[in-house]
């Protein structure tokens, strides 16, 4: 696996390394001891997966608090997301700093999420779906969220944001901005 540290300390880009011959490929997406030597969290717990009929659906920003905080590995098995995270670290030089990517079933990338980040995707195409690797159990009473437009943190999501009717969760549309939060 190659991993890319983003501006985001502590965030990764987690590319298979692809192994290609006539018959096709083989790539690891997963190994304890890789993650372990890049001092990232490998105490994967629990799997999750998102369905997304339409395009245009957006989950997020949820976060879990402490001290059920969270690490995830995060990546689109079908279809296409842009996956968004934000630093909700108070300590952090990129507080309330956030990152955007596509990850798709084509690139085959996955984007680590460390602990104390918010996440959130919007899909981008009809019939999406996001397998995650969580280090924490879901704990619903530490479950919480930032609002996905929040002017604080001014998150440019792609057009189809802006030009469409996005698909959104009550409670998700109903988080409130980070300062109140």
């Amino acid at each position: 696996m190659i991993f890319k540290e983003i501006a985001l300390k502590g965030a990764f880009i987690v590319e298979p390394d692809l192994i290609e011959d006539e018959r096709g490929f083989f790539a690891r997406t997963w190994c304890q001891h890789e993650f372990d030597q890049h001092g990232l969290n490998s105490n994967f717990v629990q799997c999750n997966i998102s369905f997304n009929k339409h395009k245009g659906t957006l989950r997020g920003m949820h976060f879990q608090r402490a001290p059920y905080a969270e690490a995830k590995l995060v990546r689109c098995t079908t279809g296409s997301v842009y996956d968004v995270i934000i630093d909700l670290r108070p300590e952090s030089n990129t507080f309330k700093h956030w990152y955007g990517l596509e990850l798709t079933v084509s690139n085959r990338l996955a984007l680590y999420v460390p602990e104390g980040f918010a996440h959130g995707f919007l899909t981008l195409a009809d019939h999406s779906e996001v397998l995650y690797q969580m280090s924490e159990f879901y704990q619903p009473n530490y479950a919480s969220g930032v609002r996905w437009n929040d002017p604080s943190i001014n998150i440019i999501w792609p057009a189809i944001s802006l030009t469409a009717n996005i698909i959104i969760s009550s409670r998700d549309a109903q988080y409130e901005d980070f300062k109140s939060a």
